[in-house]
C-alpha cells in the first residue's frame, strides 16, 4: 500500500515514505549574504554559485507553480540573505499571482529591511522572520562578523509599520556569546508585540562553524527564560494552536506574574536535542534549482534541467523522485558530526 493510501490522502498530494504531507517550500533566492555569521559561515568561507547558474525569477515562479499543483501552499523566501537579490519585490509579485499560494514568508537578517519592508509587504509578503542574535551592538557585530544592530532594529520597526501579519525574531543560541540575553530579547520582543524564537546551533558545513562547547540545549533555553520570571512557569502550546508552519515549538509564560497583558510567547527550534523530524512538512529549493529533501544531507535532485527539457510534468516527476528519498530524520550529533558538507547559506536555511 502506498504512503498516500495508508494516510488516506489524495494521490496528487506530496507525501513522503513516512506519510508526512509536504505543503511548505523554502526557496533560496541567493547564496550570498551581507553578513558572515559565525554559526553559518566557516572562517575559511564558502564557495558561491556562479551568478550565471542562479535561477531567474521566471524560473523560480515556474518551479513554484509545479509545487503548488502538487499541494504546496506555503512558500518562504530565504538565502543567503534574500534581500540582497536585486528587485526582490518583483519575484514576490510573480509568486503572489500564482493561485493556490496561501502564504508567502521571508527570512532575513534585517539589514536592508528599513528600505524594503514596505515594498515587500505591498508586493505580497505575509510574514517575516528577522535574525536578532544580540541586543548589544558589539556582541552583535562579533556574532555576525559585520552586522550593524542599529540597521536591524530600524528594519524591525519598518516591518512593524508595514503591517505584516506576523513578525518573529530568530536568535541562534550560542553559549558564551548570548545565552545571558534570552530574557532581555524576550522582553524587547514582547514589548513590541513580536514573538522571539531561539534556535539550537547545527553542525552544518561538516561542523566547521560548530563549537560543541557552545551548544545551548532547548531545555536550557526554557530554564533560563523561566528563571528570569520566577513567579511564572513555562507552558507548552498545543502544536495545532501555535502559529507557524515550520519546525518551531511554542511556549508561553503562565502564572502569578503573567498579568493581563498579551501572552508572553516564545518559540524554540531544537534540531539537536528535541527532534522534530516526525512532523517535517517541507522541501528546500536551492539557488541553482537543486531540490533538497532535508537540509541535513547533501543529496539533491536537479529541477532546472527537467524544467527546460520537459516542462511541468518532468518537474513534477523529479520532485516525486526527490521526495521518495526523504529520510525519516537527520543524524546531527552534539559533538559536531552528522551534518552536510554544505553550509546553511548554500542550502537556504
Amino acid at each position: 500500500m502506498s504512503a498516500e493510501a495508508a494516510a488516506g490522502i489524495e494521490p496528487a498530494r506530496l507525501v513522503d515514505p513516512q506519510a508526512r504531507v509536504i505543503d511548505y517550500l523554502r526557496v533560496s533566492v541567493t547564496d550570498r549574504c551581507n553578513y558572515g555569521c559565525s554559526y553559518c559561515i566557516p572562517h575559511d568561507g564558502v564557495e558561491h554559485a556562479p551568478r550565471a547558474d542562479v535561477l531567474s525569477f521566471e524560473e523560480i515562479a515556474a518551479l513554484v507553480r509545479v509545487f503548488v499543483s502538487l499541494g504546496v501552499h506555503r512558500v518562504r523566501l530565504t538565502g543567503g540573505e534574500p534581500t540582497v537579490r536585486r528587485d526582490l519585490p518583483a519575484l514576490v509579485r510573480q509568486l503572489r499571482a500564482i493561485p493556490g499560494i496561501d502564504d508567502i514568508a521571508l527570512s532575513t537578517n534585517g539589514h536592508l529591511l528599513a528600505e524594503l519592508a514596505a515594498p515587500l509587504r505591498a508586493a505580497g509578503v505575509d510574514r517575516v522572520n528577522i535574525s536578532l542574535d544580540s541586543l548589544d551592538p558589539e556582541r552583535f557585530r562579533r556574532i555576525t562578523r559585520r552586522g550593524d544592530l542599529s540597521r536591524v532594529l530600524a528594519g524591525v520597526e519598518a516591518a512593524r509599520a508595514a503591517g505584516f501579519a506576523s513578525i518573529k525574531l530568530n536568535t541562534v543560541a550560542i553559549g558564551g556569546a548570548n545565552e545571558d540575553e534570552f530574557d532581555r530579547i524576550c522582553d524587547w520582543a514582547w514589548a513590541r508585540g513580536l514573538v522571539p524564537r531561539f534556535i539550537e546551533e547545527m553542525p552544518m558545513a561538516d561542523g566547521r562553524a560548530y563549537l560543541p562547547g557552545a551548544h545551548v540545549t532547548a531545555a536550557e533555553i526554557r530554564r533560563r527564560i523561566a528563571a528570569a520570571w520566577p513567579d511564572t512557569r513555562v507552558v507548552a502550546e498545543d502544536r495545532d494552536a501555535a502559529q507557524g508552519a515550520g519546525p518551531a515549538r511554542y511556549f508561553r509564560l503562565a502564572g502569578n506574574d503573567s498579568g493581563g497583558g498579551p501572552a508572553r510567547r516564545f518559540g524554540i527550534i531544537s534540531p539537536m536535542t528535541e527532534h522534530f523530524c516526525t512532523t517535517c512538512n517541507r522541501l528546500r529549493l536551492s539557488t541553482v534549482g537543486a531540490l533538497h529533501a532535508c537540509l541535513a544531507y547533501d543529496d539533491a535532485v536537479d529541477l532546472r534541467g527537467p524544467l527546460h527539457a520537459g516542462g511541468p510534468d518532468a518537474v513534477a516527476g523529479a520532485i516525486r523522485d526527490a521526495l521518495a528519498g526523504k529520510r525519516p530524520g537527520h543524524t546531527f550529533q552534539l559533538i559536531g558530526l552528522g551534518g552536510p558538507r554544505k553550509a546553511m547559506v548554500q542550502i537556504g536555511g
